[in-house]
């Protein structure tokens, strides 16, 4: 679960890119018009549906897939009936959502095609495309050296998660893979974030949430790294001598190896009190 990053905060967050219509999916499924939020009403398996078809925008998601996703290898008799059941349901949420008129959402937003159906981006923008136009403008300019942009750039995209992806959908096979590269992505941008944050010096900004990444990720060599330094930085080497330590004994007890070199390095460094250039 998802709290609060302070980590994240940017420029403006979700609100300075919600002009129109977006669907979002880094959280509960909701539409949006103009930053107003919708629910949608939905039951579990239409709602997976509509999840397939925003996850895959502009992409034809076959008949098959969406019953694959629904019941596995072992769908029923009824399953194509009942998948056209569920997509005329996703419809009627979505008219309801936006207050247009079904019409409008058969030829705009969610499409019959031969074999299956496409959830035109055109008509609403999925966040997740959102949140990676940010992250890829964030590491360019991180790369061109521009460290207080790539911040901004980079706490807005994730300012724009609200929770897990998918949070109130069931997945079947095809969704969890594409929750599990949404949550990677995620990881990778904090990760992006924080290591500009304690280069610009503001160590102090990230200990909170990188004390709660390395709980929610016990093992990320990573992000405890990034940890150890940032409380280093504000003084705090005991601290960050203590996460070291347990880092290595959850590694040994539960994985049966030791720390890799570069964080064994860091820790040695630390506990001498000499720093160690590019860690």
């Amino acid at each position: 679960m998802i709290k609060h990053c302070t980590i994240c905060n940017g420029r403006g967050s979700w609100m300075g890119y919600s002009k129109g219509k977006s669907v979002q999916v880094l959280g509960m499924l909701r539409i949006a018009d103009d930053g107003e939020v919708e629910s949608l009403a939905l039951a579990h398996k239409p709602r997976t549906v509509l999840a397939m078809l925003v996850a895959h925008p502009d992409q034809v998601v076959s008949l098959p897939a969406l019953v694959r996703e629904l019941w596995g290898d072992h769908p029923p008799a009824s399953a194509l009936r009942v998948v056209q059941t569920y997509i005329l349901q996703a419809r009627k949420a979505l008219s309801q959502a936006t207050r247009l008129p079904i019409k409008v959402i058969i030829q705009e937003a969610l499409t019959t095609h031969a074999g299956g159906y496409m959830f035109s981006e055109s008509f609403a923008r999925l966040d997740y495309r959102i949140y990676q136009g940010l992250v890829d403008s964030g590491r360019k300019a991180l790369a061109n050296g521009d460290l207080s942009a790539g911040v901004s750039y980079l706490g807005d995209a994730l300012g724009i998660w609200r929770g897990s992806a998918f949070a109130d959908v069931v997945v079947g096979r095809m969704l969890e893979s594409r929750r599990r590269q949404y949550e990677e992505s995620r990881l990778g941008a904090l990760e992006t974030l924080a290591e500009a944050k304690i280069e610009i010096g503001r160590h102090l900004e990230v200990t909170a949430d990188l004390a709660a990444l390395t709980t929610e990720y016990p093992y990320h060599e990573g992000l405890h790294s990034q940890y150890m330094r940032a409380l280093e930085k504000a003084g705090r080497r005991a601290q960050a001598l203590e996460v070291f330590h347990r880092l290595r004994v959850g590694l040994v007890s539960e994985l049966g190896i030791e720390p890799g070199h570069t964080i064994s390095r860091l820790q040695y460094s630390i506990l001498n009190s000499s720093p160690v250039n590019g860690v």
